[in-house]
């Protein structure tokens, strides 16, 4: 209905702004109404990520126990922040991406590979990772 208004006007689709770490866009809802929806923006993803991997790394000599049970902390405060509505897919994105780099981590502290994918997965079936979660609904 929105779009039908929009396309009359001659306005096009509208734009997408930035504000407090998230985009916001328009975007349709399961039954096909138009709606305001909000993903992390690219920005603070990649600065996210980078930080994460700057102290996982600089903190790979502590056991995989105390280092998960400290990145799970820091985990669960950034899904407090970024879960909501329409925002799982980052979230998701995010967790993998910090797996990716916890697993480089864990097999840089001895002298050979510590952990294949396999034994990687294994090992977080014991220390498992917080999982994402939407904490606010938006709409």
């Amino acid at each position: 209905m929105l779009s039908k208004i929009a396309k009359n006007r001659g306005l096009g689709k509208p734009e997408t702004f930035d504000f407090l770490g998230f985009t916001f866009f328009m975007g349709k809802s399961r039954k096909g109404y138009p709606c305001p929806m909000v993903k992390t923006s690219r920005k603070k993803f990649e600065k996210s990520i980078k930080n994460f991997k700057t102290w996982l790394f600089d903190n790979k000599e502590q056991p995989a126990g105390n280092l998960i049970k400290e990145l799970n902390v820091k985990l669960v405060g950034y899904y407090q922040y970024y879960g909501v509505t329409f925002n799982s897919y980052k979230l998701s994105a995010f967790l993998h991406r910090v797996q990716q780099f916890l697993h480089k981590v864990l097999n840089r502290r001895g002298c050979g590979r510590t952990y294949s994918w396999d034994g990687f997965a294994d090992m977080l079936k014991v220390y498992p990772l917080a999982k994402p979660k939407i904490y606010y609904a938006l709409y």
